[in-house]
């Protein structure tokens, strides 16, 4: 189930509410949980799917060697996408309206467009889906925080292109481009957003009592240089914690090497959701999102994230 990586999907709610300028809220949570159900159905399906070729690349894994059964796979990544469709269905029709072609990307990458040329933009799709989903579930509409899921599923879309080599290596332009992707989107990081909410106000979660209504405040607040402070120390550590394993499997591209580059990817997710939470004035969801760092890291020594 790559508990470690498991770590890397609450960021995604909380970023597309902070796009929308609204506290998160109930609906945020429910969305949340439909995310996390979603993310593990994808994790069992892939391992089903994966079986045969596993047996030969990597017979260690849970269903080549024996310890899981392939209809206990199968039957745990549809209850858990049913599982994940129940709570968007409880966040409201808006997060019903995207967890249903979300569900749909996970599986249709899964069972048929991993291995074609369309694999690296269905997981950027899910990706986006993902955090367009929080948006949706907490503030009801998407449009605020598409430009932020455009640059989520951009670094998606880099690290799956990466990941495809892992068992192989050989190239290094993957590895490359996707440290190109990495210094593109950190720039657009560090800018102030020239719509939406931005930093014009802050908004973290409400005080006791209240729900949607989101904690504005002028632009002239001192806690706006703070988030600001805070979105540039993020986008730092995401650009480090991403570009550094992207470099050297540029420099030599072997499977292992590979393989750190893709966990790098997918660890720098994290940091990635947080400064763009902190873009959108949203600092206290953005430090709890950077909080799940660690966890993550400490998770990765056991299980590997990929």
């Amino acid at each position: 189930m790559r508990l470690p990586a498991l770590f890397t999907v609450p960021g995604d709610a909380l970023a597309g509410a902070a796009a929308t300028a609204t506290a998160p809220n109930s609906r945020t949570l429910l969305a949340i949980g439909s995310s996390l159900c979603l993310y593990e159905a994808g994790m069992a399906l892939n391992d089903w799917a994966d079986r045969e070729e596993d047996a030969v690349e990597r017979p260690h894994r849970p269903l080549p060697s024996g310890r899981i059964h392939p209809a206990a796979a199968l039957s745990t990544a549809c209850v858990l996408t049913g599982a994940g469709l129940a709570l968007a269905a409880r966040a409201g029709r808006p997060a019903l309206a995207v967890a249903v072609p979300l569900a749909a990307t996970v599986w249709a990458y899964d069972l048929t467009l991993k291995h074609t040329a369309a694999g690296p933009p269905a997981m950027a799709a899910a990706r986006s889906l993902d955090l367009l989903l929080g948006a949706a579930a907490t503030a009801g509409r998407i449009h605020d925080a598409l430009p932020s899921a455009a640059l989520l599923g951009t670094h998606t879309f880099a690290v799956t292109t990466v990941s495809r080599r892992e068992t192989t290596g050989g190239s290094p332009v993957p590895p490359l481009a996707a440290l190109a992707t990495t210094a593109l989107v950190t720039r657009l990081l560090t800018q102030r957003p020239l719509t939406g909410p931005g930093e014009a106000a802050t908004h973290d979660f409400p005080d006791p009592g209240t729900d949607t209504a989101p904690l504005a405040r002028t632009t002239d607040h001192p806690s706006l240089s703070i988030t600001s402070t805070l979105r540039l120390a993020l986008a730092a550590g995401y650009a480090a914690t991403a570009g550094r394993r992207y470099f050297h499997a540029a420099l030599n591209p072997s499977p292992p090497l590979v393989q750190r580059a893709v966990g790098g990817g997918i660890r720098a997710t994290i940091p990635l959701q947080a400064a763009l939470t902190a873009r959108s004035g949203a600092g206290t969801s953005a430090l709890l999102i950077a909080a799940l760092a660690p966890l993550g890291r400490r998770f990765a020594r056991k299980v590997s994230v990929t």
